[in-house]
């Protein structure tokens, strides 16, 4: 497995196919492209010429971060590189005074195995239904 850093060289349309794979739904290359580049880290995982697995984090460079688009080549999930990915990124973060995750619907166990901890209150202000359906506890 290769690893990359960098968003220089980057498949965007490889990424965005990527996320389709993994059901996160259609997105252009080009709007992938303009938010990995504002991104604080990056890494892309290739087996070969292949891009099978990538992450990024957002943050404020100082208190409060974020991984966002954690995403693994559904043939290549059970094989760590999902925790490579978190772990690298985790680590990027260090010193930060709050760093979250949004997990992918299903998705919790496999953060809350890496040692992740639920939060007691978090917010999403949906953009859409069905984002309200997959993300949002109904209201008492």
């Amino acid at each position: 497995m290769e690893k990359s850093y960098s968003t220089h060289g980057v498949d965007w349309t490889a990424v965005a196919a990527l996320f389709a794979e993994v059901g996160w739904g259609e997105r252009q290359p080009e709007q992938i492209r303009g938010a990995f580049e504002k991104s604080s880290h990056v890494i892309f995982v290739y087996e070969g010429a292949d891009l099978v697995a990538f992450g990024r984090t957002m943050d404020d460079g100082r208190y409060y971060a974020m991984l966002v688009d954690v995403v693994v080549k559904p043939s290549c999930q059970g094989r760590g590189l999902g925790r490579e990915i978190v772990d690298h990124l985790r680590e990027q973060l260090a010193g930060y005074k709050f760093v979250t995750l949004t997990a992918a619907v299903g998705k919790d166990n496999f953060y809350l195995k890496l040692g992740w901890s639920r939060q007691k209150s978090a917010m999403i202000w949906p953009m859409s239904e069905q984002q309200r359906a997959a993300h949002a506890l109904m209201d008492d």
